[in-house]
């Protein structure tokens, strides 16, 4: 368990937690039917961050498990990005995924708890490296354009384990982007804001976003080498109060 005064972090435990989660998750991506659920769900283990006082949940996220990159086709991302070049990955992976802050709470103590909860699960299954889906509201790419530009320029994928195009609706940004110049401010203002965790720690994009209809979203596959991350910042993570 992680907690600071104000949220407590803690895994999901029964059946009511995971609807929790759903609902939660299905205000987030806009799903009418009032829950966001998947054949994944099952086999994901689940983070939830409440807000200590009320119990109110205010952000939740799944992790999915795999021994190595062996095992990298059974994973949610596998569906949109060809991610065999990950295959020959040696080391614990988790898949992070379906990652969510309730709308109304723009709190940046909630991500701050729930990466504290994170990095303890990470330390604890000897994770060495974290993948998963980063996701922009919407499906218009026109609307992140400095966004994609500054993944483009700084933080694409090595080509040892970036994705290759899957998914039959993609935004080539790598290649459409080659001459735009990004407001840097702009570019991370609209960042999600797991994404940019994961760029200040080393995390890497691939070099096109794919459409999701289904979801409403724009996502980038994003992966994160755990022995790549700054000591200094290794040694923040662990320092946050749990």
């Amino acid at each position: 368990m992680t907690d600071d005064a104000r949220y407590v972090a803690r895994q999901a435990n029964g059946p009511e937690d995971l609807r929790r989660a759903e609902m939660l998750r299905a205000a987030r991506f806009g799903r009418a039917d009032g829950a966001d659920r998947d054949a994944f769900d099952a086999r994901c283990a689940h983070l939830l961050v409440e807000e200590r006082a009320t119990g109110r949940l205010v952000c939740c996220c799944r992790l999915l498990f795999l021994s190595g990159g062996g095992e990298i086709a059974q994973s949610y991302s596998a569906q949109f990005y060809d991610l065999g070049p990950l295959a020959r990955f040696e080391g614990r992976m988790a898949e992070i995924g379906r990652f969510c802050i309730a709308p109304d709470r723009p709190d940046p103590d909630i991500l701050r708890v729930a990466w504290a909860a994170l990095t303890r699960l990470v330390d604890a299954r000897g994770i060495a490296m974290l993948f998963g889906c980063s996701s922009f509201a919407g499906v218009r790419a026109e609307a992140y354009l400095d966004s994609f530009a500054v993944l483009r320029a700084r933080h694409l994928a090595p080509r040892d384990w970036g994705p290759r195009i899957k998914a039959p609706s993609v935004y080539r940004f790598a290649e459409r982007l080659q001459r735009y110049r990004p407001d840097p401010r702009e570019a991370m203002r609209l960042m999600p804001p797991l994404l940019r965790s994961y760029l200040a720690m080393g995390g890497r994009v691939s070099d096109h976003a794919v459409i999701d209809r289904d979801l409403g979203t724009l996502h980038v596959f994003t992966g994160l080498e755990v022995g790549a991350i700054p000591d200094r910042r290794k040694r923040a993570l662990r320092a946050l109060p749990g």
